[in-house]
């Protein structure tokens, strides 16, 4: 992992955990505004979100407005790869090795990540052309490879605040591209012939 990654990752991080909640609570109302904005938001089906920590933007508002027509996942660790299952709020959850809370389901319940509509996934830092900082584990670069070579469905979407937006994130060869990002303030569609 390159050395200025790490760095930004710390000071990111950092700065995103001392966010007030009045500005975390205002923050998600409005990702949730842009989120459901978006041209390509589903019908119908299955998205995923993640179950906010470390200090990330909260998908609570946006998953409270989604569509009966709408099921909410929420990612679960399987193997090297991602799964996703329907979560409501109340269900059960367990912890995963990282310590974030996932639904309690039984494994071949689990969805693929080519079931998926729409996933929203996490965020260290971004830039205004779609290129996404994770937390570096490749968790989502890995689930979502097969989007190297195929168009959405799923559509992928980056959700961060305002304040983790950076100048440029070198894209490595790995990486699978993201179709917007969105802050509270406004939505960064990926650039023509960026996306696949």
């Amino acid at each position: 992992m390159n050395q200025d990654a790490r760095a930004l990752r710390r000071a990111i991080r950092a700065q995103r955990r001392t966010t007030p909640a009045s500005e975390r609570i205002a923050a998600a109302e409005g990702l949730a505004e842009q989120l459901l904005s978006l041209t390509f938001m589903p019908g119908r089906g299955h998205v995923a979100g993640y179950w906010a920590v470390d200090g990330e933007i909260g998908l609570h508002a946006w998953q409270l407005r989604l569509p009966p027509t709408l099921t909410y996942c929420l990612p679960v660790l399987h193997g090297e790869q991602l799964r996703f299952a329907p979560w409501r709020p109340g269900a059960a959850l367990v912890s995963n090795r990282f310590g974030i809370p996932e639904p309690d389901v039984a494994p071949d319940s689990l969805l693929t990540a080519e079931d998926m509509a729409l996933v929203v996934a996490p965020l260290v830092a971004f830039d205004a052309n779609c290129h996404r900082l994770g937390m570096g584990a490749g968790w989502y670069d890995r689930s979502f490879a097969f989007r190297h070579d195929r168009a959405p469905p799923p559509w992928l979407v980056g959700a961060a605040f305002a304040s983790q937006q950076v100048d440029a994130i070198a894209a490595e060869p790995w990486d699978v591209s993201m179709d917007a990002i969105c802050s509270e303030r406004e939505t960064f569609p990926a650039p023509p012939g960026t996306a696949k």
